[in-house]
């Protein structure tokens, strides 16, 4: 929404059919007003509406945050140092030990209490079954798995639930800073392990495999930023949340992803979306459920 003396974003859900508990405006709105004053990079929400008969669906206006978005690629005409780059991702990691560090209390009510770790390895079995499609794996060796190896729960935190780089807003006029944190409609009270096992799943490494690097949607690879295993080892030893072995949260995080592609593919498969760029998820879901099961 521009005007002469400021822009503004206005935020609602994808047009069509949706599950009930997705792209609920009134709980995004919520999380980011509440979050805002103690962790300033989440968007100022100015209002919301809820009155559909105004677009057809309940919305929100929040401020602009201007600034640049890394995606698969770097910008057009974007040159950063190797320098820079390695801060951009301390800069990555640090925001997510903060996010992970900041008052929960007043988002308790979107805490279930303990049991994390347990609701989300069942919620997501649940949805890969729902979804299972005849030309992927039954994956049930690795559900078995997760559901036998889990751990309990670290801590119970404020988690963002999709903490990527193209989620994130950077200013590059000069030294890079980190000024503002998008996309808050996975955001609950969780484990913050299992936030940054979700993560590492689309942080792709530079000696990663080819076909595992062919899905990557962030510059992750560049000289300069971290791999996984030192984003995972930074982050331990800044938040220090104890854990000796990370093999759980990372199999977890590409299981997750699995289920996300699995549900897209079989509605491609069944012809409820048409869109090309869906053609190659039926590969993916296979690639990953093989390198989660090398993991284990």
């Amino acid at each position: 929404l521009s005007y002469k003396e400021r822009q503004l974003i206005l935020r609602r859900p994808p047009v069509g059919t949706k599950a009930a508990s997705a792209h609920d405006m009134k709980r995004e709105f919520f999380i980011q007003k509440t979050l805002h004053p103690q962790f300033p990079i989440t968007p100022k929400v100015i209002a919301l509406c809820e009155d559909q008969s105004i677009i057809g669906s309940d919305f929100y206006v929040m401020q602009k945050i201007d600034g640049v978005i890394f995606r698969r690629e770097l910008p057009s005409g974007l040159s950063l140092t190797e320098q820079e780059i390695t801060l951009i991702g301390d800069l990555v990691i640090n925001g997510l030990v903060s996010l992970h560090h900041v008052d929960a209390t007043p988002l308790a009510q979107l805490s279930k209490g303990p049991g994390y770790v347990g609701r989300q390895v069942e919620g997501w079995s649940r949805r890969y079954r729902n979804a299972l499609a005849s030309d992927v794996p039954d994956a049930e060796i690795l559900m078995k798995w997760l559901d036998q190896n889990q751990p309990a729960d670290v801590a119970s935190c404020v988690i963002h639930g999709d903490w990527r780089l193209d989620n994130l807003v950077f200013n590059l006029d000069k030294t890079p800073s980190l000024v503002g944190a998008l996309d808050w409609e996975l955001a609950t009270i969780g484990d913050p392990l299992m936030d940054l096992g979700s993560s590492m799943a689309y942080w792709i490494d530079h000696s990663d495999e080819a076909a595992f690097a062919n899905l990557r949607r962030q510059p992750s690879h560049l000289p300069g930023m971290p791999t996984r295993k030192e984003f995972i080892e930074s982050y331990l030893a800044k938040s220090e949340w104890g854990c000796a072995d990370f093999t759980f949260y990372e199999v977890f995080g590409l299981f997750r992803l699995t289920v996300i592609l699995q549900q897209i593919w079989a509605r491609y498969v069944a012809g409820e979306t048409t869109n090309p760029s869906f053609a190659g998820f039926g590969e993916a879901v296979n690639l990953m459920v093989n390198r989660a099961m090398r993991m284990i």
